[in-house]
């Protein structure tokens, strides 16, 4: 058997997105030992996905140099897996066991997509709007595809933008919030000029595909295959015939590593104070996990995280207006694109609530809480471990606990959760 990697660094940086990439790079400019690992094959996260190729990334490409000019270790095609003590993190690094021993860490776990069921919406051919732009950086072709995209929030027009540069043709943006609230989010644009270029930027990019609001999908057509979505749009319905759905409903942070870490979670997301440390002392989070509000606030947060690590707090304090400023946003980002309650009745007590587990909307509707969910029911219980339809459960059900976080974090083999001699020696 081969020797296990194992790793040794001041500061463990888990997530190498906008947020992970920013404090990497300012711990290691300081000085610290730095190692930024990624369970993807290159930096960059969801969002900067390609960001070399992608002429309207300046910044991405700023950051991703600047990331390869530091002294920050990257270790990328690894996914943390357990905690075994307060200071070593075991890992999958490309299915191999691998050893992190680390004295601060920071967490950029980022943000997943909010998925509402509806009827239909497990077809194939129905993915998330967030997913699809993965697929088809990733290389999925849909030149010539017809797609229909839906849901709420920013990324509804990127999500445009890039199907129709690769050759889709996008017959509508159906946004759920009122186009009231839109306008007046529009209009307060100018207070960030950057976000206001680059909306414009992708509505240009996706000119020509018709962008309701008042609108989102109801339920989808299809025997074996997605074939057609009805779209309500104000008091109006109507049959749409596409070959792809991509319906998202806004971001949720990903809360698990902190979990695991036994972090504080307040309202939603991880808990911080002034200089992005959680509730563990030698604990840091930064970006979407913290609170959703995009890139600006992310790369603020990503870079106070990496100053106060390295013991730089005076350096980190002169972020904190900027960083305020971009609270501002996210407030205005969550107010304006807030779900509305008819989203709460679309699916039907067939429905499937679970797609893991093929589990009802009638099987736990009436359950108070997570835990009875999956103590009389099978949710919770497949490959997500409850971490898509959980977030459903929130809005649809006003579930407000959590399930418990254990041990594997990820799938792995079961020899990596077997203790190396290494380890059964200091134990």
């Amino acid at each position: 058997m081969s020797s296990e990697p194992t790793f040794s660094t001041e500061i463990l940086v888990i997530g190498a997105g906008p947020a992970g990439i920013a404090a990497a790079v300012s711990a290691a400019e300081c000085g610290r030992r730095v190692l930024l690992i990624d369970d993807n094959p290159r930096p960059g996260g969801q969002i900067w996905r390609g960001a070399n190729s992608d002429q309207g990334s300046a910044t991405a490409r700023r950051w991703l140099q600047r990331l390869e000019r530091s002294a920050a270790r990257r270790v990328n095609g690894c996914r943390a897996v357990f905690l075994p003590e307060p200071n070593l993190l075991i890992a999958d690094l490309r299915g191999q066991r691998c050893a992190i021993r680390f004295e601060q860490v920071i967490l950029a776990s980022g943000a997943r997509e909010l998925y509402l069921p509806f009827p239909g919406w497990t077809l194939p051919g129905v993915t998330g709007a967030g997913g699809l732009q993965a697929l088809i950086k990733a290389g999925l072709e849909v030149s010539g595809k017809h797609i229909v995209i839906a849901g709420s929030g920013p990324l509804l027009l990127a999500v445009a933008a890039t199907a129709r540069q690769a050759g889709a043709r996008v017959l509508c943006i159906a946004e759920q919030a009122s186009a009231q609230a839109r306008r007046d989010f529009a209009f307060g644009l100018w207070r960030h000029p950057g976000k206001l270029a680059q909306a414009a930027r992708l509505r240009w990019q996706s000119v020509g595909a018709p962008y309701y609001s008042d609108a989102w999908i109801t339920h989808a057509e299809g025997e074996n295959q997605l074939t057609a979505v009805w779209l309500k749009h104000g008091t109006q319905q109507r049959r749409i015939e596409c070959d792809l759905l991509a319906c998202g409903f806004g971001l949720v942070p990903n809360l698990d590593l902190a979990q695991m870490f036994g972090c504080v979670i307040t309202h939603g997301a991880i808990g911080v104070d002034a200089s992005q440390r959680c509730s563990q002392s030698n604990v840091y989070a930064a970006g979407e996990s913290t609170g959703i509000g995009g890139v600006d606030k992310a790369l603020l947060e990503g870079r106070i995280a990496g100053l106060a690590a390295a013991g730089f707090a005076d350096k980190a304090a002169e972020l904190f207006a900027a960083r305020a400023r971009t609270y501002a946003f996210a407030k205005s980002l969550a107010k304006t694109f807030a779900l509305r309650d008819e989203l709460r009745y679309l699916a039907t007590p067939e429905t499937f609530f679970c797609r893991c587990e093929d589990v009802p909307l009638a099987a736990v509707r009436d359950m108070p809480s997570m835990r009875q969910a999956k103590l009389s029911s099978r949710w919770g219980m497949g490959a997500c471990q409850g971490r898509i339809c959980g977030s459903a459960g929130e809005f649809l059900f006003g579930w407000s606990d959590t399930l418990s976080t254990r041990p594997p974090f990820t799938a792995t083999a079961l020899s990596n959760l077997i203790p190396s001699p290494l380890e059964v020696n200091q134990q």
